[in-house]
């Protein structure tokens, strides 16, 4: 689980185009991602109850009721409209409970993806299917050529949904992370274009072995 915030602004990106023109809603076998929306209060709210989301994302603990409306009210609509970060609910295709959160947002020049999984729905497979397609919509739509995961490092749960969405670890970073005011070391993974079988926008010379 990642923490929901962005950093900083994405490279290369026009708000007004990214808000206007990407797709509000992504499609998977058993999944449907839409933008959370002020109906999905509730269902955050007694979800950030989970000691494990509490401990791994930034978000506030004890967490209140007035921190979900607060974020689903003003903050998701003033980072989409930004193009900073984009906020999706997970739910099944059909219809029926908030399975997920999955977002996408821009830090550090590059674009890294956030997420956590509500309690009674792990174990389903459910959190990476939705990555994957959050994923191959950030390489086509938002144009990113580099999609990072962080978290902190000991955190296996998220690392091993990262994984089976096929990002590749690449190491730890020292002092990387600010959770509940303090520095904590990250671990990072990535994900390119060519892991997803997509063009990148520039070719790219790996280092030789």
């Amino acid at each position: 689980m990642e923490p929901l915030a962005p950093r900083a602004a994405p490279p290369e990106t026009s708000a007004t185009s990214l808000t206007t023109e990407v797709a509000t809603e992504l499609i998977t076998e058993r999944l449907r991602l839409r933008p959370l929306a002020p109906e999905d209060i509730d269902a955050v709210y007694a979800a950030c109850q989970d000691p494990d989301i509490q401990r791994w994302t930034t978000i506030p603990s004890p967490y209140e009721r007035r921190h979900a409306e607060h974020f689903i009210e003003r903050i998701v609509p003033d980072m989409r409209r930004a193009g900073t970060n984009f906020v999706f609910a997970v739910e099944p295709v059909g219809g029926g409970p908030l399975l997920a959160s999955v977002n996408a947002h821009g830090h550090t020049g590059v674009w890294a993806v956030g997420y956590w999984t509500v309690r009674e729905h792990r174990g389903r497979g459910y959190t990476t299917e939705a990555l994957r397609a959050l994923t191959r919509w950030m390489f086509t739509e938002l144009g990113a050529e580099r999609v990072e995961w962080r978290a902190e490092a000991g955190n296996v749960g998220s690392r091993a949904v990262a994984l089976k969405a096929g990002f590749v670890m690449e190491g730890t970073l020292r002092a990387a992370l600010l959770l509940k005011e303090t520095t904590r070391d990250a671990w990072i993974g990535a994900l390119l274009p060519s892991d997803l079988g997509l063009p990148s926008r520039h070719p790219y010379l790996p280092a030789r072995p």
